[in-house]
């Protein structure tokens, strides 16, 4: 199974996404509420209910249940309509920038962490202060129903008669009782009684504790949101005129039931916790007139019900419908930003083991019309395709490290132009169906806790030389034709050096050297000159350890090792030596763990 890639993002912006779909979905039921005015209010207030149940059900699981459906029926990984395909769009999170080793998110979550901490505070201090008032308020209401003695009256329920000043209300969710007032029967007519009892048991018909029990649990998590506390207006609002109306049908007495309202708001105190249904919620002048101008109140027509059911069915059927259609090759892209629509496939691939009379350097060249590879082990090939780190990545095999090959995959004529205007560049993503075509790759995504390093500049300011156009390159690196030039780089065992090479490189080689995501926090722009020397740990490899053969020795990669304790540490050298900062920290970071991988077919 292939999990969506944001199951895997940052909380922050995960809970960003989440509060901007609920709050759309919240609007669209304001307009369905706004359709459906003119009829009952039980109608409205399922309508209402329904938002609120969406904060507590993320677009992401049924994304994720879709995906799931698609991999236990095996379909076939069609072309994506247009319209999935911008729904696809609104399910996922925040577009994420490009960085090496690591998805954008993290570096939001990161750059924000001392915020983030702050901010799980704050929402933890709200959400026990919401909790602590309902708490006092049940309380309340828990003590007056303890002392009070039971009564005979006809209902459905329990009844028991209470000494505390409250109104008439019915308490408990699953198991609920109705709680009078001591002398209740002697301030209200029969007819008047008669039409208050109603309400209440039309409270218990309803289950409307239990639903606003639930709302409750939205307020408490998502306090911080006014949406969640006007739909808990709403709620209360649509539950008693839908009470109302059902009293007035039953009983028939309007005058009687409004009397009857007035005299418990002028005997009785409103019911402290919002769960327990009363008498008195809403807006009571508006209340009192509906009863007594009696409103015809419309049943909903085949039209509205339409509307109603097109809608439910739209909000559950379609994020279930983009994780059908999406397969794991889309969920893999969009992780670097390139939506699969947008990609060119390769015609023509040609895989071979390497040779062994071949080039004893790796080197990946960019042709217009495709992506040219040379030697390179799958340890390299999936970190660039997925764009991680390579401890982002688990399962592979053991030949990942050893065995070498020579890939030449090219797109058709026609795609040249598209290829080539797509910015990042998508070479390496289009790779993903070549490896699960012809290497029998299948994979899924989990979020684990990860070390994630941060390169910023040093409080001493930065130490590298900026590379001048036209000026000779310094350090008298030279490429595989024997000729010195920009973006050139030599890394050893404790050494770095590299001519007019931009900091994306840089932070590349340090992902490669930890294994970890490194994310670039320094804000330059520009092409560097540096030589970095470090004494390396005793069991440090090469600097770059994917770019070597193991039967070969490599001029300028497998340097001889620096004297032991020769030089700082590799954290201090940078900061010493370019003026730049390595922090560290931990986060859950989206992994991704290799379920099945396999020699590649012949050509």
């Amino acid at each position: 199974m292939t999990i969506p890639v944001f199951w895997g993002e940052s909380w922050t912006a995960a809970l960003a996404n989440h509060l901007w779909q609920s709050t759309v979905v919240v609007a669209v039921m304001w307009l369905l509420a706004l359709a459906l005015r003119k009829n009952y209010a039980r109608v409205r207030y399922w309508v209402w209910f329904a938002a609120s149940v969406k904060f507590l059900l993320p677009f992401s699981l049924l994304v994720g249940a879709g995906e799931w459906l698609r991999t236990q029926l095996a379909a076939p990984s069609d072309p994506q309509p247009m319209v999935v395909a911008a729904i696809g769009e609104v399910a996922q999170p925040f577009p994420q920038g490009e960085s090496f080793g690591t998805a954008g998110v993290a570096a939001i979550a990161h750059g924000a962490d001392p915020l983030a901490t702050i901010l799980v505070i704050v929402w933890s201090c709200g959400l026990l202060f919401v909790v602590y008032r309902w708490a006092r308020a049940w309380w309340g209401v828990r003590t007056a129903l303890r002392t009070a003695e039971p009564i005979e009256v006809a209902a459905d329920v329990p009844v028991f008669s209470t000494t505390a000043p409250i109104e008439p209300g019915i308490f408990g969710v699953f198991r609920p009782v109705l709680l009078l007032p001591d002398g209740i029967l002697a301030r209200l007519t029969p007819t008047q009684f008669k039409a208050i009892l109603t309400h209440e048991l039309e409270h218990i018909r309803r289950r409307d504790n239990l639903t606003f029990a639930i709302h409750m649990i939205v307020e408490a998590l998502f306090w911080f949101h006014p949406v969640v506390w006007w739909i808990g207006a709403r709620l209360i609002d649509e539950r008693e005129r839908a009470c109302d109306e059902a009293v007035v049908q039953a009983c028939g007495e309007a005058q009687a039931y409004a009397e009857g309202i007035l005299n418990v708001c002028k005997f009785y105190v409103e019911l402290p916790l919002e769960c327990v249904s009363g008498v008195t919620g809403s807006d009571l002048k508006r209340r009192i007139v509906r009863i007594l101008t009696g409103r015809v109140t419309q049943k909903v027509n085949l039209s509205k019900k339409l509307l109603l059911g097109a809608a439910g069915v739209t909000a559950l059927a379609l994020p279930v419908i983009v994780g059908l259609v999406y397969t794991g090759r889309g969920l893999a892209q969009s992780q670097t930003g390139e939506a699969v629509a947008k990609l060119p496939e390769y015609e023509v691939v040609s895989i071979k083991p390497e040779k062994s009379d071949s080039s004893s350097l790796t080197l990946v060249k960019f042709p217009t019309d495709g992506l040219s590879i040379i030697g390179f082990p799958l340890r390299m090939l999936l970190p660039n395709v997925f764009r991680v780190a390579n401890k982002q990545l688990l399962g592979e095999p053991g030949w990942a490290d050893t065995d070498r090959f020579d890939i030449e995959a090219k797109v058709a004529a026609e795609d040249v132009p598209k290829l080539n205007s797509i910015k990042p560049n998508p070479r390496w993503a289009m790779l993903l169906p070549v490896l699960e075509d012809r290497f029998g790759l299948k994979f899924h995504h989990e979020a684990r806790d990860l070390t994630q390093y941060v390169l910023v500049v040093s409080k001493g300011g930065l130490k590298m030389k900026e590379a001048i156009p036209g000026d000779t390159y310094p350090n008298g690196i030279k490429g595989p034709d024997g000729k010195s030039g920009s973006g050139l780089i030599r890394a050893g065992r404790g050494e770095l050096t590299a001519q007019a090479v931009p900091i994306s490189t840089l932070v590349g080689v340090l992902s490669f050297r930890f294994g970890s995501p490194v994310l670039d926090k320094t804000g330059l722009t520009g092409k560097y000159d540096f030589d970095l020397k470090w004494s390396p740990d005793e069991m440090e490899g090469p600097m770059l350890p994917m770019l070597r053969s193991p039967d070969r020795v490599h001029p300028g990669i497998d340097s001889p090792a620096p004297p032991a304790a020769a030089g700082p540490s590799i954290f201090t050298a940078l900061e010493e030596q370019l003026g730049l900062k390595l922090e560290s920290h931990k986060e859950p970071t989206d992994v991704i763990v290799i379920d099945h991988i396999e020699q590649p077919s012949p050509n």
